[in-house]
This record gives structure tokens, sequence and C-alpha cells, in this order.
């Protein structure tokens, strides 16, 4: 894959002595979704920050479309687009001033057509007149998107895009998200709500104490690291279980009729076909059976707690 932002080696020393980030190694890839999780004070914000050149590094290099961000910095930044976490508008300006003023920072030319084609995508076309003190928190947060669209940008940071609002906007955020990296936008977004990593992303990225302690495609993270459940619902509930069940790592719940099997889903050998043979000698019936896999957010967990 191209890599469209090259991180190398970077570290963030504050003036109290506080290291944000340690030796920070990060690529990420043309038109992919990249999602960073980690606790409050990990680190996402300052690197983003950094990247962005909002904050500057005590020590590293980063890359922008192959361009230096110190010394391409016009260039470099006006490839990317910066959706911060904190809503900053000018309240009294309209929706539609508001985005074209964005897109004159950067020097683009007027262009109605493109602003108005941004705003029908977040749905904000009709309340392109209406000052923004009016606007509801979704639609404010919509807006930072739109501005941050405004110029045309290559990369768009998306820093807890949808703190704060109801789930069914967020998840409509999330096809407005996936419609951006179709349109070639490559897209670094961190997040509280670990099911939208898990929705959205392509990668993960965990840092925690300013270390990256994890990078991987989200689908192999959740096949090496997860989890998996096989339950059987019993016709007749056990007391206890069964001495020839004992190598198997099984629990008893429910009143004794549920026996639940954990594994991990990355075993090439489940033990399932074992378990259910020896559940029919010993005259152990079930009505039903139900697999469950480890959420991202069980994974997450484990990880920042290793």
């Amino acid at each position: 894959m191209n890599p469209i932002i090259e991180i190398s080696d970077l570290n963030k020393v504050y003036a109290g002595g506080f290291q944000a980030l340690k030796n920070i190694h990060l690529k990420i890839n043309k038109g992919e979704i990249f999602a960073l999780l980690g606790p409050n004070g990990a680190g996402k914000t300052t690197m983003i920050s950094i990247v962005c050149g909002i904050v500057n590094p005590t020590s590293g290099n980063v890359k922008v479309d192959g361009h230096d961000i110190a010394k391409n910095y016009r260039h470099t930044r006006s490839l990317i687009g910066l959706v911060p976490q904190e809503i900053a508008t000018d309240s009294f300006e309209t929706v539609f001033n508001t985005v074209s003023f964005s897109r004159g920072l950067f020097n683009k030319p007027k262009n109605p057509a493109y602003v108005e084609d941004v705003l029908r995508k977040l749905t904000l076309w009709e309340k392109r007149k209406s000052k923004i003190m009016t606007l509801s928190g979704g639609m404010k947060r919509r807006l930072m998107i739109a501005k941050a669209l405004a110029h045309e940008p290559k990369i768009l940071f998306l820093d807890e895009p949808t703190a704060g609002v109801d789930v069914e906007l967020r998840k409509n955020m999330w096809q407005q998200v996936r419609a951006l990296r179709e349109a070639g936008v490559t897209i670094i977004l961190t997040t509280h709500y670990i099911e939208e990593a898990e929705e959205l992303a392509d990668r993960i990225g965990v840092i925690n104490h300013g270390e990256l302690i994890v990078i991987e495609e989200k689908k192999h993270l959740m096949k090496k690291l997860g989890k998996k459940e096989l339950s059987l619902e019993l016709k007749t509930p056990l007391t206890q279980i069964p001495n020839a069940l004992s190598k198997y790592d099984l629990k008893l719940g429910s009143g004794g009729y549920v026996l639940t099997l954990s594994y991990d889903s990355n075993r090439s050998e489940s033990g399932i076909t074992d378990l259910l043979d020896t559940l029919r000698e010993h005259g152990v019936a079930y009505r039903d059976i139900y697999t469950k896999q480890s959420s991202l957010e069980e994974i997450f967990v484990q990880l920042v707690h290793q």
C-alpha cells in the first residue's frame, strides 16, 4: 500500500517534563479509515495536532503525501482537514458563509457549487442561511465536518466526531464517513465509542501512555486477540460439570441449564467436535447452541490493561 502519512520516531515532551508521545512509528495508507484508540491522556490528540501543524514535536519526522510537515508546512496543511473535539465557530455567522470562509483560508477560489454539495451531503443545505447559534448540537458537529472539507482535503482527521450526539445521528455520520472514503479521502478517526471503530475502521492503532502498543488490521486483530464462546442450552440441568468434561474450559450457568465453552478464535482446533461427542457419550442432551465472539471493546480493554 502507498502511505499518505509517514510518522518516524516521533516524540513530544511538554515544558513540565511530561512525555506525551514516545518513539511513535506509523504509516497510514491512502484511502483507508484508520481508527486510533486509547484512554484519555494517552496521546491521541497530541499526535493528531502534530501532524496537523498545531503542536510542534520534540523530535522525529512526519511526512504527508511525501512532504515534510516542517519544510513544506503550507502544502501539507492544505492537504489536511481537521474536525476537533471542541466545536469552535462564529455563532452569529450563517452556515453557508462559515463553510465558504473556511475554504478561503486555504486560498481556494470561491466555489458555491462545491459548498452546496458538501452541505447537502451532510444534510445541512436547508440550514444554509441559519445562524450557527440556532443549530442543534448534532448539526454543529456536522458543520465542523463541512468546514474541514471546505478546501477539498485528501486527509480528514476526525477527533471524537460523534461525541455527544444521539445513536441515530451517529449512524448517519458513519454513512457519511464511508462515503468520504469511497470518494478517496483518507480518514483518521479517534473515538471513545469502540463500536464506531468496529463498524468503520480498516486498521486500528491502540495508544497508551504515549506509546503505540498495537497496529493491526481490524479483522486480524479481532481474530488474533478475540475469544469465542459456545453456549449449550441443556434439556436437563446439571448440578456440576461431570469429570469426563473437566479437560474442557467449561462454565455452568443459568441454574445448571447452560454449559459455556471458551476458546481462542485463532486456534485451528477449538475442541467443539470432541466436546459434543463427549456429551453424547455421557447422555448430556442439549436443546440449542449459541455462539459469541469477543467485541473490539473487550479486546481494547485487554490491551490497555496488559
